[in-house]
């Protein structure tokens, strides 16, 4: 009777007051919203010292008249929190601005529309790629860029296309005269439509179905004539290029070979390989170059020795940028994406993308890039993908240490093994060998995964950025700037 009597007689629990209408007396500061140290509050900081000036010049010499643009500082903020926050949608982005604390916050109070968040991504992209320089400057400023050891890797990530819209040369031939052919019959088929309801229903009516059936197949067909004929393009460029590659080879071979008889038959080889190139050019079209105007590689079309486009050969409809590539046994429609790492606090000191698929040509670059922005490191390693005798030797031109796996098992010590019992046959590649079974190379080879593989594991699983919002190469590639700016931001915040 007692604890009944205790039960119903305790004090009713008290809970704290909730007004979510209750107005305030005095408006709290944005400023006040989030607990201190918050991510927001570094991008604010970081964005107020950002040279912005080629995105302001942009601006300005357009139209004074209309409406008033946002505030540049106000969108590189929005851009710059929503990328290291794992946002890259532009609607997202935009509806953040209303329903997240801190992108309200950075936007004090503006809601611009996504459309106008994914202009300003577009039109300033280029300046946005440029701030990677800045942000790399302000981590080497605060202590966090250590050259010692520097380390290279790449990863494939997906284009934003399908590789169901990419189509090979061969299917591209076959389908057209498909195409050709149905387009073919349903003209006939319309025709005689056409003449029998003429008699029937009297001159001026046309058929319902076939009109849309038709103009479904003819669009389609031109659609694979554009993609088939811009793929013979390139590769005709690409068969002319080698062409003239041969030509010099056959020239300076000419001028320098002691045998007259070598030296006349290098000359008709030269050129024979001339004419043949210049039979493959097309005068109207800036030829395709091997690499990008930053020594980037780009991916070059298979080609027959008549200059066509191989059976196997590639184009997709939605990005033609993007090739068809492989990671982990799976294909993908995807760009090759670069990062060079220091070791210390595993900042990205350089980055790249492109479309070739391979490793091994990025090296030069990416390290050229490195020695651009943050100098010389003393050593730089990388998987058997980037190894070839010119990297070894371009790396040591530069003043660098190369640690470059010649195998899967190439930097692995096993015991009673030397180099002369591998069966390489390049001395540079034995020599770079002996260096990784070496205590100093094997213990320098097996920091690589814990340096450069993280950042990549980062931006993938936990930023979630698996997939470019933007088509095209050099959109890609500022895209990809953006990204590991963030990552970097990231870094110095964390610090």
């Amino acid at each position: 009777g007692r604890r009944a009597w205790a039960k119903w007689n305790m004090p009713a629990k008290q809970y704290r007051t909730w007004s979510p209408a209750q107005s305030f007396l005095l408006p709290p500061s944005p400023l006040e919203w989030l607990p201190s140290g918050h991510l927001a509050y570094m991008v604010l900081d970081v964005v107020n010292e950002l040279e912005l000036r080629a995105i302001e010049k942009t601006i300005e010499e357009k139209d004074a008249r209309g409406t008033r643009p946002y505030a540049p500082r106000m969108m590189t903020a929005l851009l710059l929190y929503a990328y290291c926050s794992g946002t890259y949608s532009s609607r997202k982005i935009a509806r953040g601005t209303f329903e997240d604390v801190a992108l309200r916050v950075l936007a004090g109070g503006e809601h611009p529309h996504f459309t106008t968040v994914n202009e300003f991504r577009l039109e300033h992209r280029k300046a946005l790629a440029g701030l990677f320089e800045q942000v790399l400057s302000m981590c080497r400023r605060a202590g966090l860029v250590s050259l010692g050891h520097v380390s290279i890797d790449g990863s494939k990530v997906q284009a934003n296309a399908s590789k169901h819209k990419a189509m090979s040369y061969k299917r591209m031939s076959e389908d057209e005269k498909r195409l050709q052919g149905e387009v073919e019959a349903l003209l006939a088929q319309a025709d005689a439509t056409d003449r029998k309801e003429d008699v029937q229903y009297g001159v001026g009516v046309d058929p319902q179905d076939l009109p849309q059936e038709l103009q479904r197949r003819e669009d389609r067909l031109a659609r694979i004539r554009e993609a088939k004929a811009a793929l013979e393009q390139e590769a005709a460029q690409t068969r002319a290029a080698a062409l003239e590659k041969q030509a010099a080879m056959h020239r300076q071979r000419a001028a320098t070979d002691p045998d007259p008889t070598v030296r006349k038959c290098a000359e008709t080889l030269a050129a024979a390989r001339t004419e043949q190139a210049k039979a493959l050019r097309d005068d109207d079209e800036d030829p395709p170059a091997a690499a990008s105007s930053d020594g980037l590689p780009l991916h070059r079309v298979p080609t027959t020795p008549r200059g066509a486009p191989k059976d196997k050969a590639q184009r997709n409809f939605t990005d033609p940028d993007s090739r068809i590539m492989q990671r982990n046994g799976v294909f993908m429609q995807a760009f090759n994406c670069q990062i060079a790492v220091e070791h210390s606090h595993q900042i990205i000191v350089a980055e790249a993308v492109s479309n070739q698929a391979p490793d091994v040509e990025y090296l030069a670059p990416v390290l050229a890039r490195t020695v651009e922005t943050v100098g010389a490191p003393d050593v730089v390693s990388a998987d058997a993908g980037y190894y070839s005798d010119a990297n070894v030797a371009m790396c040591r031109k530069a003043g660098v240490e190369p640690l470059l796996a010649v195998g899967r098992s190439g930097h692995r010590h096993r015991e009673n093994e030397t180099p002369s019992k591998t069966g390489f046959g390049s001395q540079t590649k034995a020599a770079m060998r002996e260096s990784l079974l070496a205590d100093r190379g094997r213990d320098l080879y097996k920091r690589r995964k814990a340096i450069v593989e993280p950042p990549f594991a980062h931006i993938k699983s936990v930023r979630g950025f698996n997939r470019f919002s933007l088509r095209g190469l050099s959109k890609v590639r500022s895209e990809w700037s953006i990204v590991c700016l963030c990552h970097n931001l990231l870094k110095l915040f964390s610090a």
